[in-house]
């Protein structure tokens, strides 16, 4: 792919329309699986992440983080994104550098949509058993809010630092830089998210089959 490429489909492209991903609603829930994200952080910090997989399709995953472990409220400007015990939904696109949240507050309000770029997502699992992945953080991000009023790429200092201590090779961070561009390109023009993140709110994915441990919240720790 070149830096004059369209995104893939479902990505909201600026030379096309918003093309999507799948049909969400004809995505199926075939009940609750544990899943585990090893996550990395440059330079070499990998944090766990404990979520439950509730979509299982080729084209798009959707999870859960029931209880988010952060130390304090994450914001953006003076608007609160995310605070602790948010859930977030996750949406991960096989085979994309980015995913995508739908982040609350504490009081489950919908606050906006949070993209982490980073590197695709190795998966692991089977079609049953609990799923491991693992990815890079690419240290850049995209926000927009849920009025739509607010698009912004976030952590260029973060990211800017990464490359200039030789934490990214230069390929991996022109195309890091890459994404993040146009995904805020399209976000502005009204073409990203892709619907599958409006359809799959949190209320829906509570309303799905949940296993009787979900109450337990599962949680990240370092390693």
């Amino acid at each position: 792919m070149t830096a004059s490429d369209p995104l893939p489909a479902g990505d909201g492209g600026p030379s096309s329309g918003r093309v999507e991903f799948c049909d969400a609603a004809e995505l199926r829930v075939r009940g609750w699986r544990p899943l585990t994200i090893h996550y990395r952080r440059l330079p070499d910090r990998v944090q766990r992440y404990d979520q439950w997989l509730v979509v299982d399709d080729p084209e798009v995953k959707v999870s859960i983080q029931t209880s988010t472990p952060l130390g304090q409220p994450l914001k953006v400007g003076s608007r609160t994104i995310l605070e602790p015990g948010s859930a977030v939904v996750w949406f991960t696109f096989p085979g994309r550098w980015h995913d995508i949240g739908r982040f609350h507050r504490a009081d489950g309000t919908f606050t906006g949509w949070y993209a982490n770029v980073l590197t695709p997502v190795e998966l692991h699992h089977d079609a049953t058993g609990p799923c491991e992945w693992r990815t890079t953080d690419l240290a850049l991000d995209v926000w927009k809010s849920a009025d739509g009023q607010v698009v912004e790429v976030m952590d260029r200092d973060e990211f800017e630092a990464a490359r200039t201590k030789g934490w990214l090779n230069e390929d991996t961070a022109q195309r890091a830089a890459r994404e993040a561009e146009r995904l805020a390109q399209a976000a502005r023009r009204g073409l990203w998210p892709p619907t599958v993140t409006e359809f799959w709110t949190l209320e829906r994915v509570l309303q799905s089959s949940s296993p009787t441990t979900q109450a337990d919240d599962r949680r990240s720790t370092s390693t």
